[in-house]
């Protein structure tokens, strides 16, 4: 009867493992990252008898989690992908909306700024027109200075959430090493901590969600973690952080930091996947470039609307005043460099002077100083280096359209460096500071005519001013105009004479009947006319300084910045004009949100049927689970029924005795 009892009573406590196995699968259908059990069931080892070997019953050798090793690490790994390009997405699509809506893009500011321009260019003596042009100017400035303000606070919002993730990432990890320990002692103890083991799996989970990590199982049922180029997060019960600190390179950057033990190193660059790859790709790839794009094309209009307005002449003969605030200002100077807190002063900045914004690349620069006096400066985007350069030259070198001077009072030392954004923060500092429309120069400073007792037929353009100062200074101009142009027929030339003033050539030579392309400098101001027709011998010709208030020629060559080709001109290439330039910004930007929907999509597919296959491997199945606890509640009945039976047969057998 001992051994019929004994074979009862192990298939009892069998069924009722499995059914609490099964009930433990049942109550943790939702839980996240729950792995379903069994219970691994043997028969326990025979006894001999005269009539052979006979069974002791079955015993629960181990209880076991349904887990697979690759599908997880799918699961992983398109969890860290998706949250990757759901965090740039997000950011992508915001930038998209500023830079191509009407109420904020620039486009739309620019275009009206153009046509109030045409409003002038067709009555330059009005002032309401005038007054209008003003009003366009100060619009466009605003949206650019919402641009950069948007911009800005995307780049502040990008830091904030950084060391938020950051602090995600460091409690995860310590979570992760204390299960590494707690799974340690307990498989010390000889049986495997089965729920143990899925919650590290959660949290492994969890943490590819906020950054890309490589896991790497050790013997000892740990596992070590590690981020970027394999710095370690995790190494069994030892656990690093990460903090966002001040960026070393660019000062105004938030950068990460992996700290372990006393040491500490950056790896902002190193990482990639889940919310803080995401975020970090957006900065460097795109949010960078557009700051640096809207930059230069707000630099490239102040200046280039300055310096022809600069070459006209205002309602009161003056030269025309600016109608953006100077682009090297004071205030745009001290941003445009930062010294690294290293630097033997780190208060020390650079002044970088833009020379030619037809020049400017979007690109960022490091200065690095071999000693006080020179120095080398490298292109981020490409790394071409340009020097070494020497600091205390006369004549600063250009570099893409800008110069580097050391400020009065300034020290630099050998190992120092600087980052240089010429043009990052050139939206946020255009600014329209013309108060008055009579200050416009809408007039050229020179016209012509010919005197009424000519006998030929030759007709003149009015003159252009091709080159001068910036600005130019009507008292110079009025002390060497007017200028008298007399053709001698026998020589066909044109003999240039003024009353002050040195004329290069004095002489121009023609070809009558043809167009001739009139060309001459004088004290600094060179001109350019044309002459159609046949002169006569005698006929003259006089250039005059200009005192017509409805003249509308420096308008119309205002006007014509709308086409010109003004924008990306360095290495000789032909450039392009403010509407191009913007338009490919606003171009690249919904390219990469266009991508970005996309890869939200593929990646959003692969991590759910990496779920789905992972799922059907280890989920649990309330229909399965329903069906066991029918099976095992079977199987409990029939293990009390065997005691039953051995009971009775025991109770017969002391009833013989009797």
């Amino acid at each position: 009867m001992a051994d019929l009892f004994g074979i009862g009573l192990s298939g009892l406590k069998a069924s009722q493992t499995n059914l609490s196995v099964t009930g433990q699968n049942i109550s943790n259908v939702n839980t996240p990252g729950y792995s379903r059990q069994t219970a691994v069931q043997a028969a326990r080892d025979p006894s001999f008898t005269g009539a052979g070997y006979i069974g002791n019953g079955t015993s629960i050798v181990d209880v076991q989690r349904v887990y697979n090793e690759f599908l997880s690490n799918q699961v992983r790994s398109s969890t860290a992908i998706n949250s990757e390009v759901g965090a740039f997405q997000t950011q992508m699509e915001e930038l998209n909306t500023l830079l191509s809506g009407t109420a904020t893009g620039i486009t739309p500011g620019l275009q009206n700024f153009f046509d109030a321009l045409q409003t002038s260019v067709e009555d330059p003596a009005s002032l309401p027109a005038r007054q209008l042009f003003l009003s366009e100017s100060e619009g466009l400035a605003s949206r650019f200075n919402t641009v950069q303000t948007r911009l800005s606070t995307q780049t502040e919002f990008i830091g904030q959430q950084m060391g938020t993730l950051t602090g995600q990432v460091s409690r995860l990890s310590e979570s992760i090493a204390q299960y590494n320990d707690s799974i340690g002692r307990a498989v010390a103890n000889g049986s495997e901590p089965n729920d143990l083991f899925d919650a590290r799996d959660e949290a492994v989970r969890q943490l590819s969600e906020l950054i890309g990590v490589t896991v790497v199982p050790q013997d000892n049922n740990s596992i070590n973690l590690f981020v970027g180029s394999g710095q370690p997060l995790v190494v069994g019960k030892e656990a690093s952080s990460l903090q966002v600190v001040q960026g070393t390179a660019d000062p105004s950057r938030a950068e990460v930091q992996l700290v372990s033990g006393g040491s500490a190193q950056g790896i902002t660059s190193l990482i990639s996947g889940g919310q803080l790859g995401g975020l970090i790709r957006y900065r460097q790839d795109v949010l960078d470039q557009a700051l640096n794009s809207v930059g230069r094309l707000a630099l490239s209009i102040a200046d280039e609307v300055n310096s022809q307005l600069g070459q006209g002449l205002d309602v009161n003969g003056q030269a025309g005043g600016q109608l953006f605030k100077d682009i090297n200002s004071p205030d745009q100077l001290d941003l445009r460099s930062q010294a690294r807190p290293t630097n033997s002063d780190p208060n020390t900045k650079l002044n970088v002077f833009i020379s030619d914004t037809s020049e400017l690349s979007t690109s960022d620069y490091e200065v690095l100083f071999s000693s006080a006096t020179q120095y080398s400066i490298r292109r981020v985007s490409d790394n071409a280096v340009t020097g070494p350069i020497d600091i205390t030259a006369a004549t600063a070198p250009e570099v893409d359209g800008f110069t580097i001077t050391l400020p009065t009072g300034g020290s630099v030392a050998a190992g120092d460096r600087f980052l240089v954004t010429p043009t990052r923060y050139g939206s946020g500092g255009m600014e329209s500071v013309m108060q008055q429309p009579e200050e416009l120069g809408f007039a050229a400073p020179a016209s012509a005519d010919s005197s009424l007792a000519n006998r030929g037929t030759a007709k003149i353009t009015q003159p252009t001013l091709v080159e001068g100062p910036q600005p130019i200074d009507p008292a110079v101009m009025q002390n060497f105009l007017p200028i008298e142009m007399s053709y001698a027929q026998g020589s066909n030339t044109l003999t240039l004479s003024s009353a002050a003033g040195v004329i290069t050539p004095t002489a121009l030579s023609i070809v009558p009947g043809q167009t001739n392309t009139l060309e001459w400098e004088v004290d600094g101001y060179s001109f350019s006319m044309k002459m159609t027709g046949t002169p006569l011998d005698g006929d003259t010709f006089n250039i005059n300084f200009n005192e017509g208030k409805s003249d509308n020629r420096n308008a119309l060559a205002l006007s014509e910045l709308q086409t010109k080709a003004v924008l990306g001109q360095a290495g000789g290439r032909s450039g392009f004009s403010f509407v191009d330039g913007y338009g490919d910004l606003v171009q690249r930007v919904a390219t990469f949100t266009a991508q970005a929907r996309s890869d939200s999509d593929s990646s959003a597919a692969v991590l759910k049927q990496a779920t789905n296959n992972r799922d059907s491997v280890s989920a649990v199945n309330l229909d399965e689970e329903a069906a066991n606890l029918i099976k095992f509640e079977q199987y409990y009945n029939a293990s009390a029924q065997v005691l039953q039976v051995a009971r009775s047969l025991f109770d017969t057998l002391i009833s013989s005795i009797r």
